[in-house]
């Protein structure tokens, strides 16, 4: 499984960091930023990418709360969210706040990226 996130927004990177401490052998971490092989991989443009998190399991390519719950359902540790955020209303009012916080990350970072 591949974990495509943008490692130049902080509150991102220090998310993926607390969870790349768990060494999970199955997945790859990929940081998007300026990365045309991570577009490739993904069939997604830098914009896109660097829009919500993105992972690839397979062929199937799964972004934002559906992410999540993937990266969640493979570790351990963080396997309880994944039990709680997969139920329907649960994970439809993650998703709604999942995209708000996203889109204003997304603004926040497309500006640091021109810098």
């Amino acid at each position: 499984m591949k974990v495509y996130f943008n490692n130049s927004c902080k509150i991102c990177k220090a998310e993926i960091d607390l969870y790349k401490k768990e060494k999970i052998e199955e997945i790859d971490w990929i940081d998007i930023t300026n990365n045309k092989l991570a577009e490739e991989e993904t069939s997604k443009d830098s914009k896109q990418l660097l829009r919500r998190l993105h992972v690839k399991d397979g062929e199937k390519i799964l972004g934002g709360a559906a992410a999540f719950l993937l990266l969640w359902k493979k570790m351990p540790k963080y396997k309880f969210l994944y039990n709680f955020f997969k139920l329907p209303i649960i994970f439809n009012i993650f998703s709604l706040v999942y995209e708000l916080i996203a889109f204003f990350l997304y603004i926040k970072n497309k500006k640091q990226l021109r810098n």
